[in-house]
């Protein structure tokens, strides 16, 4: 079996004070429903648990009304970061599933073939992410004011979601990072870890993330 995590139990601070991006409307409807029912209509994915925070569940169980849902889906609770929300996610996963697919609820454009081309990696090499190579020139500030280096952006890639394991795989890799009371930024810092490869799968197709105001009106020309 395959599974997704969507997570959605980030809190968007850069969105601004007392708003949710997850609920903000684009293209008729909110940010999260379309990243939702991108994994709903993807044929790889069997179960979807969707990461909420507390207090907001009944607001992601009136949504699932509205949307017409084929695949089973479940609930888990937000943890204080989001690797341990990530966590939780994992502990509400059916017991046999062997493959899950874990995705930013605000990365609404994500496509079935991107999906599934992680699930694929995942599969053969027990880990996978997407990713859209670095095309602007890239300098290092060790401040924040002036240039310390130049670096060698043909190296560099932006890893997006899904980031896509084996179980066994990120439950060992999360729990390292738990055992040793560390704090990542993504899933695939956890495999670092460990020492588990991690198969970079790009992005044909824009893949961006809601994280400021002005990223909805780039996410709505996408979604037409």
């Amino acid at each position: 079996m395959t599974s997704a995590i969507i997570v959605a139990a980030g809190r968007g601070t850069r969105m601004g004070p007392n708003i949710d991006k997850l609920f903000l409307e684009v293209c008729g409807a909110p940010v999260v429903a379309h990243t939702w029912e991108r994994f709903d209509e993807a044929e790889c994915i069997d179960e979807i648990v969707v990461v909420v925070r507390d207090g907001l569940q009944s607001d992601f169980e009136e949504l699932a009304e509205k949307l017409e849902l084929e695949k089973p889906f479940r609930f888990a609770a937000g943890g204080k970061e989001r690797q341990d929300s990530v966590w939780n996610g994992l502990q509400a996963l059916s017991a046999s599933t062997e493959i899950v697919a874990i995705q930013d609820a605000a990365r609404p454009c994500t496509t079935s073939e991107l999906i599934e081309a992680t699930v694929d990696a995942a599969r053969q090499m027990g880990a996978a992410v997407a990713a859209q190579r670095v095309t602007d020139t890239i300098k290092q500030s060790d401040d924040g004011q002036i240039i310390a280096r130049h670096l060698d952006r043909s190296r560099l890639w932006a890893v997006q979601t899904p980031q896509t394991f084996r179980v066994d795989v990120i439950q060992r890799a999360l729990g390292a990072v738990r055992d040793k009371g560390l704090l990542v930024t993504d899933d695939t810092a956890a495999c670092e870890l460990i020492g588990q490869p991690v198969r970079l799968i790009e992005s044909a197709k824009p893949n961006p993330k809601v994280t400021v105001p002005a990223d909805l009106h780039f996410i709505e020309l996408l979604l037409r």
